[in-house]
């Protein structure tokens, strides 16, 4: 029921690629594999992330260096690569990205908009809402929005994509699933709400020692340190490996009325309970279409953008694969990614934006992705204008975290 979404193997690779830095990478990946795969788990992909990519090479040469290392990538077996975020510091390396994923296939970017030290950054804000732009008419469904994603105080070493990405010199991996159909499982079977809470702590501890078991066996055997595991609760277009689904098992009619915001919590707060090695964000991912039950409610009009936001504060991983009209500006989406830093900021938790543009749609138009991990649903309205005044500007953003007076 659970499954591993990806093995992640976080890197340096430099610039000219270094041969036996990702030799190694492979050679990693021939032992990590098979391990996972004879403990009886599925693993979905392997994947590649590194260091920031300006960090890297000359943004010029960020085309070149990104078309070699997916290539090289994949000779030893890796099928995605993230090569990390652009920075705020480098305000070019932000209008390389489309740039970029026009060029390569299996290649995925983030961008910083905001992070606890320095808090928001107006200007990166906007550069994130410029690449989604740009990106979104690069393919008839804007799907290559699917290889980006706005950074709000997340720290290195997630394995999920789009957020992936690197800090140091010293190799890592770590272990990314695919787990809402456990709280499904769970939630199901329960006898009450407290039962239901109970039997998913118990199965997540049960996979969190299986997984850690098998990564720290390849620590000793490969010297590549085991960072640890990323429980979040991540969907699959199907029934019975939905979060939407989860969330109506608790008691809520439709995922998006009222009430659901309550089950988003108590679920997130079963994997806070859970005891495991944890890396990333261990949340609950709600992306209206890689979810069957999510992408029905945003159909149907019950699940809005505003939903998925608020429900943000108390669980998830921010906004993910959220498809909107065509012709959103930069300026709409700007407001949107403001507000989603804001929180991640006043919250102190990790928030991405992974916003989808659909040429040539409206709101309430349905989509046509065909794609195995999407279920089609409606494109979501977008309730933002232009921001002026203050927001126009090009400050910095301190906002101190919530603390008990």
């Amino acid at each position: 029921m659970l499954k591993i979404r990806s093995i992640t193997y976080f890197l340096n690779p430099e610039w000219p690629l270094n041969e036996s830095t990702l030799a190694a990478a492979g050679k990693f990946l021939a032992a990590a594999h098979p391990a996972y795969e004879n403990t009886g788990y599925e693993v979905q992909t392997a994947r590649l992330a590194t260091i920031p990519f300006p960090q890297i090479c000359p943004t010029a040469e960020t085309v070149e260096m990104a078309q070699a290392f997916e290539a090289a990538a994949a000779q030893q077996g890796y099928t995605y690569v993230a090569l990390g975020p652009a920075l705020p510091e480098l305000p070019e390396s932000y209008t390389v990205i489309p740039d970029v994923l026009a060029a390569t296939e299996n290649t995925f970017f983030s961008a910083v908009m905001a992070t606890k030290e320095n808090g928001i950054s107006l200007p990166a804000v906007r550069a994130c809402a410029d690449v989604i732009q740009r990106a979104a008419p690069l393919d008839p469904n804007g799907f290559a929005n699917l290889y980006f994603t706005a950074l709000a105080n997340v720290p290195a070493g997630s394995p999920f994509f789009p957020a992936s990405y690197h800090h140091g010199e010293q190799p890592v991996f770590a272990i990314a699933t695919e787990a809402a159909g456990l709280a499904v499982a769970a939630f199901r079977g329960a006898s009450s709400l407290n039962d239901g809470v109970a039997r998913l702590v118990a199965t997540i501890e049960e996979h969190g020692a299986r997984l850690a078991a098998v990564g720290e066996q390849l620590e000793q055997a490969t010297g590549v340190p085991f960072n640890g595991i990323d429980i979040s609760l991540a969907p699959f277009p199907a029934e019975d490996s939905s979060l939407g689904t989860a969330l109506e098992c608790l008691g809520i009619p439709r995922a998006g009325l009222h009430g659901s915001l309550a089950a988003a919590a108590i679920l997130a707060d079963a994997v806070d309970k859970a005891q495991f090695k944890r890396i990333g964000f261990n949340g609950l991912l709600l992306p209206p279409l890689e979810d069957f039950t999510l992408a029905k409610r945003a159909a149907e009009g019950t699940l809005a953008v505003t939903d998925l936001l608020m429900y943000s504060a108390v669980c998830g991983t921010g906004l993910d694969t959220i498809p909107l009209p065509g012709d959103v500006s930069a300026e709409q989406l700007s407001a949107l990614l403001l507000d989603l830093a804001a929180l991640a900021v006043r919250l102190d938790k990790p928030l991405t934006a992974r916003l989808m543009p659909i040429p040539g749609k409206q709101a309430g138009d349905m989509t046509s992705f065909d794609f195995a991990f999407f279920a089609n649903s409606r494109v979501l309205g977008l309730k933002a204008e232009a921001l002026d005044g203050f927001f126009a500007g090009d400050e910095q953003i301190k906002i101190g975290t919530r603390t008990r007076k």
